[in-house]
């Protein structure tokens, strides 16, 4: 339901992944085929977080691995595409806080500057360690990664995420830019609440008519 919510929110095309964390050393990672088409019959795979990839396990998932790995409080990670994260990361800039939803990534979201694919265990270790403890990274002009202590909440956050940079794009258009809509890391933290049923509704929302509710 993961991977459609993103497809159907325009967040991935032919390409990105998700996956949940089982145990403190397994994940279970989508099917890799576009996640739009993934169906309630299709089977993902169950990965060692500490071994190699499996056959067939799309190679970038060694991003998910490293970051299960040093961060035990994520238990959900999206892999997407989103189209004006990757406006913004063709000039090499993430999303401010700049307003509600963006304040979940105060003060700025995290940037991954090489371009190049992550692909190798070095690069997604180098991956994790520049998201630290944050909760989104922009991995250069291949799209983004966003984490939580939930698949859904991860989901929810790649929406926050676009919508973030939608508004960055708009306040450098207005030639706003300097502007600081928070007046500190407090008030980011206040607003930025999940409290009164946000998770909730955005997960209602990214996943209306979605075929294994509508099969329910």
């Amino acid at each position: 339901m993961s991977a459609r919510a993103l497809a159907r929110a325009g967040l991935v095309g032919a390409f990105g992944h998700c996956s949940l964390r089982l145990d403190a050393d397994h994940l279970l990672v989508c099917a890799p085929k576009p996640m739009g088409l993934i169906s309630a019959t299709d089977q993902g795979t169950v990965v060692n977080i500490h071994d190699p990839l499996p056959e067939g396990v799309l190679g970038e998932v060694r991003m998910h691995q490293s970051i299960y790995a040093m961060r035990a409080d994520v238990k959900g990670i999206c892999r997407t595409f989103p189209p004006q994260v990757l406006a913004l990361a063709a000039m090499g800039l993430t999303p401010q806080a700049r307003h509600g939803f963006g304040s979940y990534f105060y003060p700025k979201v995290p940037h991954w500057s090489v371009t190049g694919l992550i692909r190798n265990e070095l690069s997604a270790s180098q991956v994790a360690q520049t998201l630290g403890h944050q909760n989104a990274i922009v991995v250069s002009i291949n799209g983004a990664v966003t984490v939580a202590d939930s698949l859904e909440k991860a989901t929810a956050l790649s929406w926050f995420l676009e919508d973030a940079a939608r508004v960055e794009l708009a306040v450098m258009s207005a030639g706003h830019a300097h502007v600081q809509t928070f007046e500190s890391e407090q008030a980011a933290k206040d607003r930025a609440t999940w409290s009164g049923g946000i998770l909730e509704r955005m997960w209602l929302f990214m996943t209306r008519d979605d075929s294994e509710l509508l099969s329910s």
